[in-house]
């Protein structure tokens, strides 16, 4: 479950990213009751858009975040990108230190940083591979979750703690220097212990992306479901906060525990995904199917607790889908391609955001919180069933995407463990 820590690059990546994450999600929460509660009167639709904002130069960047990815040092663009974004913290901690803050800051913060984050994604997706073999790559993706997930856990809580105690811009301020955290990761790296990726080649190489993604039927279906889960299932930022406080009327210690509560089940299914060796279809499948149906079961929660308690599955479905979908794809991709397929992954599910999150925050307000989640348990519903009735009509494509071999010291008696 942890082989991959016993590289030293991945293992100083990987505790520098989780007190980054740690501070993300501490951030995430702040910036929701922030705008939800103080500079607002619990209008979802706001909330939406600064959701909407924080995605929307994903879509729009991708193309040339990726080919950018593939053209030069991985570990060099991460540095420039978690240096911005500890600086776009930094202003917007001063402003709601300082009573200054308005709206449309936090609006224009957000664009910034969904910009910073439209380069540092591909280049973090791709990075993975050079940090360790292809043998690890499962692993490292599922350990990659955890530390998402495992922030999680803290994150949420902490920061609806220290909001009920002494506002939100402590919170916002931690996040600030949490980017420290990956800036020295990077620092302490062995350069000779990386094995870099092919150079891409520089012009014409958006078009050669996405001519090779067209000609993967495998990775289209996967980009497919991970849109839907992205757009309109993984809305939680709104959907936990309008829950908390409109449809059961709980303050900020409540919403900050629903996020953890959460990482429950996607710390687990991260757990899980570090122990496979390879990604399977039907895993995805199943998972999204689950989703769907504990998303229902949020829809239809009567009270506080048992929407906490059915979170806990929920996330672990969902979870479960974005780990698979991501070994997936970088496992069936060529190394000198996957720094452009990897931002257009990325594209896809983070940028059906900008068109989610608006769309999700108006339903909230007009036809009531719990069809914030109705709609992505609809959604997701329908893409298991296309997926499937697709994989079933076309029968050539595998039941996982091909791979470098499993190192017979990763299975037992000859039998893939997972």
């Amino acid at each position: 479950m942890f082989a991959s820590l016993h590289l030293h690059n991945y293992r100083a990546f990987f505790f520098g990213a989780i007190v980054s994450n740690v501070g993300t999600w501490m951030f995430r929460v702040a910036q929701d009751w922030l705008v939800l509660v103080i500079l607002t009167d619990r209008s979802s639709s706001a909330l939406g858009l600064v959701t909407a904002l924080q995605f929307l130069p994903i879509p729009l960047l991708a193309p040339f975040a990726g080919a950018l990815a593939d053209r030069y040092s991985k570990r060099t663009l991460l540095a420039w990108t978690q240096a911005f974004s500890g600086v776009n913290a930094l202003v917007l901690w001063a402003l709601v230190a300082s009573g200054r803050v308005e709206l449309w800051m936090v609006y224009l913060s957000a664009t910034v940083g969904g910009m910073v984050v439209a380069f540092d994604n591909p280049a973090r997706q791709a990075f993975v591979s050079e940090m360790v073999p292809n043998r690890l790559l499962p692993n490292a993706v599922g350990l990659n979750a955890t530390t998402f997930n495992g922030a999680r856990l803290v994150g949420p809580g902490v920061a609806g703690l220290i909001i009920g105690a002494w506002g939100v811009a402590p919170a916002f301020g931690i996040n600030a220097l949490s980017f420290g955290a990956v800036l020295i990761a990077l620092w302490v790296m062995r350069p000779d212990e990386l094995t870099p990726a092919p150079r891409g080649r520089g012009r014409g190489a958006v078009r050669e992306g996405i001519a090779y993604v067209r000609g993967r039927p495998d990775i289209m279906l996967v980009l497919f479901v991970i849109f839907m889960l992205g757009t309109f299932g993984m809305n939680f930022q709104i959907s936990n906060a309008v829950m908390a406080t409109r449809a059961f009327g709980k303050g900020a210690e409540e919403f900050g525990l629903l996020g953890s509560v959460m990482a429950i089940g996607t710390l687990a299914a991260a757990l899980i995904a570090a122990r496979r060796t390879r990604p399977r279809l039907r895993v995805l499948l199943g998972a999204l199917a689950g989703f769907a149906v504990s998303s229902a079961g949020l829809a239809l929660a009567p009270t506080y607790t048992v929407y906490a308690v059915l979170l806990v599955p929920t996330g672990l479905f969902a979870l479960t889908v974005m780990t698979s979908a991501n070994s997936t794809v970088q496992l069936g991709t060529d190394p000198e391609f996957r720094g452009r397929v990897m931002a257009l992954y990325m594209a896809i599910f983070m940028g059906g955001t900008p068109i989610g999150a608006p769309v999700i925050g108006w339903i909230g307000d007009v036809w009531g919180p719990r069809w914030t989640l109705w709609v992505g348990a609809i959604a997701c519903g329908l893409a298991f069933v296309v997926a499937t009735a697709y994989v079933l009509r076309e029968r050539r494509l595998p039941a996982q995407v091909s791979y470098t071999p499993v190192d017979p010291a990763l299975t037992v008696d000859g039998v893939d463990e997972a």
